[in-house]
């Protein structure tokens, strides 16, 4: 067997015998069902899981994860995960956990991407990018800029999930989880905490701009 999926397994037997040595009832209380507080949706980067970032033991956050972390309304896969969530598990903050640093966001800064497949899921940042284009121009760092976007993409797909049907039913129900804006910085470990509030809807060429202004804080 390969070393590295040795490791794998070796470790989640040693776990396991500890668990149970620690809490006998730890896994069938576990089977009974779970109710977790929060879904989060984060990005596929192996740097950022969110299990190890904010310490959530199993049961505790529903996690959808995909390449930078989008709310894309034709996704079924996130939508139904979304609906489960809502609706069933009744969770009471739904998180949209970014990063710095991350590949889709670079990749869709580029002028040429040549990733096949992965650039049709990129245009949705690249609509982020069209909509900030004035205020991502004006960022004359590189680095800076995009950071910026990292930011942007994720207030942006939190706007994107308060239009999706199964919110906007919770909604209308009078129980919509709280939507968080996060920012993992996994040069310090730290989460950044955005917080944006849609200030104006304009029609431009047919389609609706969303203008986003953010307040942020760090935790």
């Amino acid at each position: 067997m390969d070393a590295v999926i040795e490791k794998y397994l070796a470790y989640n037997r040693a776990w396991a015998t500890q668990k149970q040595a620690d809490f006998p009832a730890y896994f069938s209380t576990l089977g009974e069902g779970q109710h977790p507080a929060a879904l989060l949706l984060g990005c596929s980067d192996s740097r950022v899981s969110p299990s190890v970032v904010i310490g959530a033991d199993l049961g505790e956050v529903f996690v959808h994860r995909n390449i930078a972390n989008l709310v894309s309304h034709s996704d079924l896969n996130f939508l139904s995960v979304l609906q489960y969530a809502v609706e069933v598990l009744q969770v009471k903050h739904i998180i949209i956990y970014g990063h710095y640093g991350c590949g889709g966001v670079h990749a869709a800064m580029q002028s040429e991407c040549s990733h096949d497949l992965i650039d049709n899921w990129l245009g949705n940042i690249k609509d982020v990018m069209a909509t900030h284009r004035a205020a991502l121009n004006a960022i004359t760092d590189e680095r800076a800029r995009f950071d910026r976007l990292v930011e942007l993409n994720v207030l942006t797909q939190a706007h994107n999930l308060r239009q999706t049907s199964v919110y906007r039913k919770a909604m209308r129900q009078g129980r919509p989880p709280e939507v968080h804006a996060w920012v993992y910085d996994f040069s310090t470990g730290a989460i950044k905490v955005l917080a944006a509030e849609l200030l104006q809807n304009t029609h431009d060429v047919g389609h609706k701009a969303n203008t986003l202004v953010s307040k942020e804080s760090t935790t």
